[in-house]
């Protein structure tokens, strides 16, 4: 497997519109770098080799032919350096060290309580269905750069795949991150809403997955 540091500029340029932009088919990511599909689709398959990228067949559109979107693989998240995970934990160290595991539990729940509201004033009237509030919810998880997106698994289920996860760092210093994340999507998608963790990143997973009925 080549080293994510071999990466051509043209590449590098493909996946940051997919990291910018989220999962897409080559026509789009063509038309955003002002390249041609055919020369995308090479770049694709030279990322996917490097297992930097994936994609998934989606139903054709009318009479014309099914296309593929891609998205980037949590390998790919190596791309995007950053110190804000080096300076988080070194936080929640020093906060575990200096007022103990309890105290980090308070601060964890405290943070959840205003991710609450922060995420109940972006849901829609209760009147709205449940998929309306699933994607209201998916929405603003990706703005704070989960790149989240909602699928339907059956009668009045929906899942709710991150795939990414920007305080991962955070999260494995820290398992209570984890546990109030499932507190605060129950409470912002309001009683009677089952919300289960199916799939999860920090277990070994490609992605969070969250069964939402």
């Amino acid at each position: 497997m080549a080293d994510t540091e071999e990466l051509s500029p043209a590449r590098r340029r493909v996946a940051e519109s997919l990291k910018t932009d989220g999962a897409s088919t080559a026509s789009e990511i063509a038309a955003r770098l002002e390249l041609t599909p055919v020369a995308v689709r090479q770049h694709l398959q030279g990322l996917e080799q490097q297992a930097l990228v994936t994609s998934e067949q989606q139903a054709a559109e009318g009479r014309g032919r099914p296309s593929r979107r891609w998205r980037l693989t949590p390998r790919a998240m190596t791309l995007f350096p950053d110190r804000h995970g080096e300076l988080t934990v070194g936080l929640i160290d020093a906060i575990r060290e200096s007022l103990g595991d309890e105290a980090l539990d308070r601060i964890v729940d405290t943070r959840g309580a205003a991710q609450v509201r922060q995420y109940s004033a972006q849901m829609p009237p209760p009147s709205a269905s449940l998929h309306a509030r699933v994607k209201a919810l998916a929405a603003q998880r990706t703005r704070e750069g989960y790149m989240a997106e909602v699928r339907r698994a059956g009668r009045g289920t929906y899942l709710l795949i991150e795939n990414h996860c920007p305080i991962c760092a955070a999260a494995t210093a820290c398992l209570s991150l984890c546990r109030v994340e499932l507190d605060v999507f129950r409470a912002t998608l309001g009683p009677g809403v089952s919300v289960e963790r199916e799939s999860h990143l920090l277990d070994g997973d490609e992605r969070c997955v969250y069964r939402i009925s």
